[in-house]
């Protein structure tokens, strides 16, 4: 279909309207049309005052333009230059709608620019979830990338609590997630992107350090600070593994399933837990962090089926970002 100018946008152009919307109407009741092209060269003409240089700036014969100009005025009724052997001069009327469709093109060229941008995935929105375990190193080398290789993007970042991951990107509350466990649903596709090992958090004066540290015998008198291991999540399943391994059975003196608070809670000495390695990125004082031989994966998860160029665009970011994280894990 031909971007057109009608009939009835003409009348509303020659009444001074300025709103696209009004300008740029398309009737199919309406026989007589005038393509956007024709306005383009009418407004170069109306630049130079020049056939041969207007014609040669827009690639066409200059016999070709003057067609154009004279079609144009015959389908408006108005005559738009003055034209003599040696100059040409706009009409009244001419300088009128020069003044009038200038800026509608420059709005129509913004509004195109902007659909090309959508097509290729570099503008809209992303919905992104996350565990807070990734939220001092993984997402903060993510969200830096997007901005800088698609700063025109829009990034929604989510952090589930009580409502599944796998849940919010079936029902499309989400784009792409964060997980530790592969997808389940066969409408999902999940690829595993780095592993990190688990630690050991204790305040940074306690007497235990990776030198000296040999093994869980050594936590027996610790107050743990740990989420509900009756919980069925990959991460409190992780440390049931851990602690039966040790035919260790901990001290729980805090329950909360926020690795932040947790985190936190060591650095005022309330006791000690046990982490993904990756808090350790969060600067936070007066913690030390001893590794374990236990490592956790991060997975990405999205929509099998979904052809977004923005979601195309954000997986390429994604295992760019990881790419340094899986050399660093080996």
């Amino acid at each position: 279909m031909r971007n057109t100018f009608t009939v009835a946008a003409k009348k509303a152009c020659a009444l001074g309207y300025k709103n696209a919307n009004i300008c740029l109407i398309n009737e199919k009741e309406e026989s007589e049309q005038m393509e956007i092209q024709q306005i383009k060269n009418f407004l170069a003409l109306a630049q130079e005052l020049h056939f041969w240089k207007t014609a040669e700036r827009i690639y066409i014969t200059q016999s070709a333009l003057s067609r154009q100009i004279k079609a144009l005025e015959e389908e408006l009724g108005v005559k738009l230059f003055e034209r003599s052997k040696r100059s040409v001069k706009l009409t009244e009327a001419g300088a009128f709608l020069r003044d009038q469709w200038l800026p509608l093109l420059d709005e129509i060229n913004r509004i195109h620019m902007q659909a090309r941008k959508i097509h290729e995935g570099a503008f809209g929105t992303v919905r992104i979830g996350y565990p807070g375990s990734i939220i001092y190193s993984f997402m903060p080398d993510l969200i830096s990338s997007i901005a800088l290789s698609l700063p025109e993007l829009k990034v929604e970042l989510v952090e589930p609590t009580d409502i599944s991951f796998e849940q919010l990107l079936l029902d499309y509350k989400m784009d792409m997630a964060f997980r530790r466990d592969p997808a389940e649903n066969p409408a999902l596709q999940s690829k595993c992107l780095y592993s990190e090992p688990f630690a050991l958090v204790v305040p940074s004066d306690h007497h235990l350090t990776e030198q000296n540290f040999t093994g869980f015998n050594d936590l027996k008198n610790e107050k743990f600070i740990l989420s509900d291991l009756t919980q069925n999540s990959v991460y409190t399943s992780n440390l049931r593994q851990i602690f039966e391994d040790y035919k260790f059975t901990p001290k729980v003196y805090i329950e909360t399933d926020f690795g932040g608070m947790s985190l936190g809670l060591v650095s005022k000495g309330l006791g000690v837990t046990i982490l993904p390695y990756s808090y350790s990125f969060s600067a936070l004082p007066n913690v030390r962090f001893i590794p374990l031989h236990y490592s956790m994966n991060l997975f990405v998860v999205w929509r099998k089926n979904d052809n977004s160029p923005v979601l195309k665009n954000i997986l390429h970011q994604v295992l760019e970002v990881a790419n340094k994280y899986l050399v660093g894990s080996k």
